[in-house]
């Protein structure tokens, strides 16, 4: 069966740093396209980013362009998500997401 596990959250101080790691297996992981999405307190889950099957092409939500990283490595099934320069507004619990499968998901809190 698919499964999606993240870890790699965790609590950081404003300015600082943190990388999500996401292991996929249940399918073939190098057909599929990968998101990370996140969801906040009381808020709506959004698309966090977006990494094309065999990584050439990536997307990413404007509130996070220029910080954030997504990246995958098919010979590991894994997607990653490196996060620099995080706001207390990136507290929330990300997400990996595939073919309509997600995760458990992993805590970002971002607090001095």
């Amino acid at each position: 069966q698919v499964q999606l596990v993240e870890s790699g959250g965790g609590l950081v101080q404003p300015g600082g740093s943190l990388r999500l790691s996401c292991a996929a297996s249940g399918f073939t992981f190098d057909h599929y396209a990968m998101s990370w999405y996140r969801q906040a307190p009381g808020k709506e889950r959004e698309l966090v980013a977006t990494i094309s099957r065999l990584g050439g092409s990536t997307n990413y939500a404007d509130s996070v362009k220029g910080r954030f990283t997504i990246s995958r490595d098919n010979a590991k099934n894994t997607v990653y998500l490196q996060m620099n320069s995080l706001k207390p507004e990136d507290t929330a619990v990300y997400y990996c997401h595939a073919m309509g499968f997600w995760g458990q998901g992993t805590q970002v809190t971002v607090s001095s």
